[in-house]
C-alpha cells in the first residue's frame, strides 16, 4: 500500500490511523520562519523572523495584534494566519460587545483550536497550514499559547516553532526556569537571543526581525499590545554585541598577566620533544 492512497482527502484514515493532509500542514509549520515566544509573571513577548521572498520583495508580516491584551505570532502559510488573526479579533471584538470585558486568553486559544479542528472532518475543507503563538495578558497574568492546525493547544512559559526552531528550543529550555521574574527589557533580550540561534551564522539586526509585547506596568495598568520600534530593536541588539564582546577582550590580558606571574621560560621549554608527536591544532570557537 502507498503512502498516496491515503492523502488525497482529509476525512481519508490511513491503516495506521493518521491523518497526511494533517500531517502535511504540520510540516508546513516546520517550513516557515522562525517564531518565538516567552512569558515572565507580568509580561508577554513575541518574535518573529523576518523573511522575504526574494531580495527585491519586503518581508512578510508575521506577528498581528489581535487585540489590546493579546496578540499572535505565526509560522507556515502566511495567508491562513491572516485568516485565522481576523477570526481571532472578531471574537474579542464581539465578547467585549456583549460582556464589556476583554476575551481570557485561554478562552482565546479554545476557540482558535476548535476552528482548525473542524477541518480536519470536513471532506470540503483543508486543515490550516499555519501553527500560531498566541500570547496575551488577563486576571490571572500574561499567558502564552501554541495552537497546532490539529487542533490540539498548549500553554507554556517560552516556545519555539518554524525553520530552525530547534536551536531556539535548546536555548530557552536552559533559560526557562527564570523567566517569571525577569523584567521586560530582560524578556526581549532573551526573544532576540533565541531568534539569533535560528538565522545560522546570518547577522541579528532591526530589520530582520520583529518584537512584540504585551503585560501589566508596576502601577498595575496594562501595556497594550504593541510592536517594538526598530530603532530600539537595535540599541538593545547592540548592547548585547557590547557585552558579548567585553568578556572576550578581557580573556588575552587574562593569561598574558598569569604567564608573567609565573615567569614562564622562552618558546624552547614549551617545545615538543624530538620523539613526542606534535599536538594538534585546537578548534576555533566557530568550529566547535
Amino acid at each position: 500500500m502507498f503512502r498516496n492512497q491515503y492523502d488525497t482527502d482529509v476525512t481519508t484514515w490511513s491503516p495506521q490511523g493518521r491523518l497526511f493532509q494533517v500531517e502535511y500542514a504540520m510540516e508546513a509549520v516546520k517550513q516557515g520562519s522562525a517564531c518565538v515566544g516567552l512569558r515572565s509573571a507580568t509580561h508577554a513577548v513575541l518574535a518573529a523572523a523576518n523573511k522575504s521572498a526574494n531580495e527585491l520583495s519586503s518581508h512578510q508580516r508575521k506577528v498581528f495584534r489581535v487585540a489590546d491584551h493579546a496578540g499572535v505570532a505565526l509560522a507556515g502559510l502566511t495567508a491562513d494566519g491572516r485568516v485565522l488573526s481576523r477570526f481571532l479579533r472578531n471574537e474579542c471584538i464581539n465578547h467585549a460587545f456583549v460582556y464589556d470585558a476583554p476575551l481570557p486568553v485561554s478562552r482565546l486559544a479554545l476557540r482558535l483550536a476548535d476552528k482548525a479542528q473542524v477541518c480536519t472532518q470536513r471532506s470540503w475543507k483543508r486543515p490550516y497550514g499555519v501553527g500560531l503563538l498566541v500570547a496575551g495578558l488577563d486576571e490571572s497574568g500574561a499567558h502564552l499559547y501554541y495552537n497546532c492546525p490539529s487542533g490540539n493547544y498548549f500553554e507554556y512559559q517560552a516556545f519555539a516553532i518554524g525553520s530552525r526552531s530547534q536551536a531556539a528550543k535548546t536555548y530557552l529550555e536552559r533559560r526557562f526556569e527564570k523567566f517569571n521574574a525577569y523584567t521586560p527589557d530582560e524578556l526581549i533580550k532573551d526573544a532576540l537571543s533565541a531568534i539569533k540561534e535560528t538565522l545560522q551564522g546570518e547577522k541579528l539586526t532591526s530589520s530582520n526581525c520583529t518584537i512584540a509585547i504585551v503585560g501589566r506596568k508596576e502601577d498595575g495598568t496594562v501595556e497594550p499590545f504593541s510592536m517594538i520600534d526598530s530603532k530600539r530593536i537595535q540599541e538593545i541588539i547592540d548592547s548585547m554585541e557590547a557585552a558579548d564582546e567585553a568578556p572576550a577582550a578581557d580573556v588575552p590580558a587574562e593569561s598574558s598577566s598569569m604567564q608573567e606571574d609565573r615567569g614562564d621560560a622562552p618558546a624552547a621549554r614549551d617545545a615538543p620533544a624530538a620523539d613526542e608527536p606534535a599536538a594538534p591544532d585546537a578548534p576555533a570557537p566557530m568550529d566547535i
